[in-house]
């Protein structure tokens, strides 16, 4: 399989008036196309930050994170940010632990969302319809269209999560980041979602990166991280 994502000497510090904290302290990954990969590890070791730069929200204090975009390599740290704000909206899709919908709209709405969004930068391809349409679409095949006229509070946690995961999905994103997807969901709701992941994977050959504390759900994937005190151990 091809790269998808290529980590390289990776390392991240904050600065805090205690001086300088390091949390990642140089990784190498590489990341292929159509595989589910799970990142273990104990809380405060890195995991989200880690997520947070391969998914172009955060920067790297050092190191590099590179795309395969067609064949070419792209960093998308060199970007400016209106072209790095359109590059993580077409390329990439992210589910937290916390679903982040809009209150005030229904479960349609909150999908349809990075669509329209998309349409006003510019990109008359993603009209009103097609986004309409395509948002019908991924969420029946999550299982929640009948939800679909309901705002965020009328649903349960795992309809919100699913209902987060079609929003994700919308433009068609060659990689998703889990951070802690199941994490506020009971056992059989997480396993249910997870599965869901799973045959997304299967049918559309997305990638995705999940961070998750469990364990049975990380057996699951194509292969397991771990990260220990900002580096990277492969089981």
């Amino acid at each position: 399989m091809n790269a998808l994502i290529t980590v390289a000497g990776l390392k991240k510090s904050f600065h805090t008036p205690a001086g300088e904290i390091k949390v990642l302290k140089g990784i190498d990954a590489v990341f292929t196309e159509g595989e589910i990969v799970s990142i273990i590890g104990v809380s405060g070791v890195g995991k989200s930050t880690f997520l947070h730069i391969m998914g172009t929200l955060d920067r790297p204090s050092e190191g590099t994170v590179s795309y395969n975009v067609k064949g070419e390599t792209v960093d998308p740290f060199t970007f400016g940010d209106g072209r790095l704000a359109l590059f993580r909206n077409s390329f990439i899709g992210f589910v937290f632990q916390f679903h982040y919908l809009l209150p005030e709209f229904s479960a349609l709405e909150n999908v349809m969302m990075p669509g329209l969004i998309m349409k006003s930068a510019s990109k008359p391809e993603y009209g009103t319809d097609q986004v309409h349409e395509r948002a019908k679409q991924l969420l029946n095949d999550l299982g929640v269209y009948g939800r679909r006229h309901h705002k965020p509070g009328e649903l349960s946690g795992g309809e919100q999560q699913r209902v987060a995961v079609a929003r994700a999905l919308l433009l068609g994103p060659r990689v998703v980041f889990a951070d802690e997807p199941t994490g506020n969901l009971d056992t059989a709701t997480g396993e249910e979602l997870f599965r869901l992941l799973m045959d997304v994977n299967a049918k559309n050959g997305v990638t995705f990166v999940v961070v998750t504390h469990n364990e049975s759900l990380s057996r699951k994937c194509h292969r397991t991280l771990e990260m220990v005190d900002g580096i990277m151990v492969h089981h």
